[in-house]
């Protein structure tokens, strides 16, 4: 039957002809997807477990929101955690509804939605239209630049845990007067001083970091009741993908958004749709909390749930192993997965007697499954715990000849020319953006030294003004040389001279010119240097970034103007740079799959956090030793054991067919043996599940105290994981004398440096201490009795 509620002509211009019937949208679909997508009303919470697919079913709800409910496209906003994932759902939307429907609802990152509420609505709070957005790295350099400022010891109050922590805080929506007033030890006053001052200078700079997109837009939502209710009344169907993944401040925004937290509202609630898995979720470390899945239904009283539990990606065989493992965490919502493509090809496993022979097993058995033809190397992906694993893998990968890629090494626009331009873009955008201005003051060398930016700097702070404006009184700067002074004065013509360009030039035009009139390019081109040429390189991709965002921002103009109710004035269609540089901000993909070639592409290497949301047909999960996977930092505390376990959940239902599962038998730490007892996951995945090609090792076992007890059981509930921890620093000759430490003695290690010990455990030989070694090591977990570590 027709659906009576089609239109000719959608509210945005889009002929719906193509959505035919309801029929067609709910074709395909099992019965809680049907369910999921025709659900009306209340808040609804769909459960989705892995390969489930999550994906059609918010596309089709959307495609169904318009044809059978009439909502229109502007009136839908759906939020997703990645510029890749948002431009998923768009396509899948465009091929069910058209590009003009597509186009004209906000399919977008939580960063991206929120700028694009700040670009309207920031200067109620004092801030430029124009704002500067702070990726991590200009954030940890204004810490760095406050810390400074400050006069505080950096082995004491390292800006790298400023940050980290300042980060976390906003996350929590805590702003610096309320943590100044919580502030008890003399770090967390010491902190809360430098908290005020980095948002004191960011706001100076016209400057966001990109935790305060989301906080300032919760702010802005709550302090103007106007601002809340327009978006309220513009976006009546909020979704949100992924929302096991979202922090505090990000939950807040979608109360604030929907509008549940209004007494009285003037405007109804909007129906919010969220989709998530609990067992997926893997980002604490991010600030994301499991709470806002697990009690969605307590925050929503009237909420529905729906479980999607049929997986279209993997065989029976991978999914039972994957629910064997996860069902040992306790207090998530009951899920079985389950396939109908059959058991499958039982789950390989191979016993290693170190990591050399785990890699060599690994790449062999590729490359013999390439030369039979069963698959190309883009249907492979070696998975790893951490990123310093891939070491080995590459070396052997090199050695046999087959084409690999590491997915996220250093990535595009964190290379050192880039960002440089960006400086320069930046300031051209914003004068007042301290930290870029302050990259580039001596970038192409001009004899700006250390000593005169310090000068300058404390002659901004005397005379209470920014660092630009001292830039332009640097005749007054005490005490600074003539050559340092004439450098100045001409670093602010070049810059004036840049700026009277910015009016009529396209962004790829400002970008030639930085180039060209700062001398960088040529300085480039001239060097002997063979690294410089790949630069050269870098920066002529750069150009073609902004010449491919030029191309494109008319159409994007429009999708902008649609959503907005407004027409296009031809005269403003031109790009501009702050348009330029916000594309760039928000480009928030941190990892970029390898693209398949014509021989098949190239194997993908990457940690487990970065396979989320991703399938291959074959999958190595690596390293699985207790005290490597899961990690040692996890091992006695049950919160971080079970993010592990999720994080083991999240690399078994990678796999679609085949799935290797490796470990060594001993593995190399810090130049010595570790002997690693198997992970405890292995004990969790049924035995017959598993056709083990190497189920032992004929390497000596690990010494008796290093041993873990037996498996399933003896493990501690210690505040270092008890047996299973001292495979990981456990040393083939342990130190004559292992020193007696307590909570706050100094060591000094052979490789870490001095540290401050923090922690320590047990008694004997089994003694653990954690230790403290500052901002560039952190905090490690060793065997004080094999540490090669000495009191002071």
């Amino acid at each position: 039957m027709k659906c009576r509620t089609r239109r000719a002509l959608s509210p945005t211009g889009r002929n719906l002809e193509t959505v035919s019937s309801q029929e067609q949208l709910l074709e395909g679909l099992n019965g809680p997807q049907r369910e999921a997508v025709t659900h009306g009303g209340g808040p609804l919470l769909i459960v989705a477990g892995a390969g489930s697919g999550k994906t059609r079913v918010l596309t089709h709800r959307i495609a169904h929101l318009m044809a059978a409910r009439g909502v229109r496209p502007g009136e839908i906003l759906a939020i997703t955690f990645t510029n890749k994932a948002a431009a998923e759902m768009r396509e899948r939307i465009q091929a069910l509804l058209g590009a003009r429907a597509a186009a004209s609802m906000w399919i977008m990152t939580f960063h991206s939605a929120c700028v694009r509420i700040l670009r309207r609505e920031a200067h109620r709070l004092g801030y430029p239209s124009g704002f500067t957005i702070y990726d991590s790295a200009d954030s940890a350099r204004l810490m760095q630049l406050v810390c400074k400022e400050m006069d505080l010891d950096p082995k004491r109050f390292p800006p790298k845990s400023f940050s980290a922590q300042v980060s976390n805080l906003k996350n929590e929506l805590v702003d610096y007067d309320t943590f100044a007033e919580q502030a008890q030890t003399e770090q967390e006053k010491k902190l809360a001083e430098a908290y005020k001052l980095y948002q004191r200078r960011l706001h100076e700079a016209g400057a966001m970091d990109f935790d305060d997109l989301i906080m300032v837009t919760v702010n802005l939502l709550q302090m103007f009741p106007d601002v809340a209710e327009h978006y309220r009344r513009r976006f009546r169907h909020v979704m949100v993908d992924e929302y096991q993944d979202t922090n505090h401040a990000q939950y807040v925004f979608i109360r604030e958004l929907v509008g549940v937290t209004q007494e009285a509202p003037v405007v109804p609630p909007s129906e919010l749709c969220v989709v998530g898995d609990a067992d997926q979720s893997i980002y604490a470390f991010r600030g994301a909390t499991i709470r806002n899945i697990l009690e969605f239904e307590r925050d929503f009283p009237n909420a529905r749930t729906i479980l999607l539990e049929q997986n279209y990606r993997s065989t029976q065989t991978i999914l039972s192993a994957a629910n064997a493992v996860i069902e040992r965490n306790e207090g998530r919502p009951a899920k079985n997965l389950w396939s109908e493509q059959g058991e499958g090809t039982p789950i390989v496993g191979y016993v290693a007697d170190n990591e050399h022979d785990e890699a060599a097993f690994v790449v062999g058995e590729i490359d013999k499954l390439t030369d039979d033809g069963a698959i190309t190397p883009s249907q492979v992906a070696v998975f790893y715990r951490t990123n310093a694993q891939s070491r080995v893998f590459e070396d052997v990968f090199i050695r046999m000849g087959l084409p690999y890629k590491i997915v996220g090494g250093v990535r595009f626009y964190e290379r050192k020319e880039i960002r440089d331009v960006l400086a320069y873009l930046r300031v051209l955008a914003n004068p007042e953006d301290t930290v870029s201005l302050r990259r580039i003051i001596n970038v192409p060398k001009r004899g700006i030294g250390a000593r005169a930016e310090e000068s300058l700097e404390l002659f901004a702070a005397r005379e209470r003004i920014t660092f630009a404006q001292a830039l332009r009184r640097v005749d007054e700067v005490p005490a600074m040389a003539t050559r340092s002074v004439n450098a100045v004065r001409n670093f602010t013509a070049l810059l004036d001279e840049l700026a009277a360009q910015v009016a009529g030039a396209t962004p790829s035009q400002l970008v030639e010119a930085v180039l060209d009139k700062t001398g960088y390019l040529s300085e480039l081109t001239e060097s002997k240097d063979i690294q410089d040429e790949s630069r050269v390189e870098n920066l002529e991709e750069f150009v073609d970034v902004a010449r491919e965002f030029e191309n494109t921002f008319t159409a994007l103009l429009e999708d902008e103007a649609a959503l907005e109710g407004e027409e296009v004035v031809e005269e403003d269609a031109e790009p501009t740079l702050v348009d330029f540089l916000e594309r760039i901000s928000l480009v928030a993909d941190t990892d970029q799959l390898p693209d398949a070639d014509d021989e098949g592409g190239v194997v993908t290497l990457m940690t487990l956090h970065s396979a989320k949301g991703l399938e291959f047909p074959v999958v190595f999960l690596t390293g699985l030793e207790d005290g490597v996977f899961p990690h040692m930092r996890t091992l006695g505390d049950k919160t971080q054991l079970e993010e592990e376990r999720r994080l083991a959940y999240v690399g078994l239902t990678r796999a679609e067919r085949l799935l290797y599962l490796s470990r060594a038998a001993v593995r190399s730490a810090w130049g010595s043996p570790s002997y690693n007892p198997p992970s405890r996951f292995l004990d969790e995945v049924p035995s017959s599940l598993i056709d083990w090609r190497r189920g032992d090792s004929p390497v000596l076992s690990a010494p008796p105290t290093l041993r873990r007890g037996p498996a399933g059981g003896g493990r501690s509930s210690g505040g270092f994981g008890g047996e299973g921890f001292g495979g990981t620093f456990g040393r083939s000759r342990p130190k004559a004398e292992a020193p007696t430490l307590s909570v706050g003695d100094l060591v000094n290690h052979d490789k870490f440096g001095m540290g401050r010990v923090q922690l320590v455990d047990g008694t004997g030989d089994r003694t653990k201490a954690r230790i403290d070694f500052g901002a560039d090591i952190g905090e490690k977990d060793l065997m004080v009795k094999y540490a090669p570590i000495e009191k002071l």
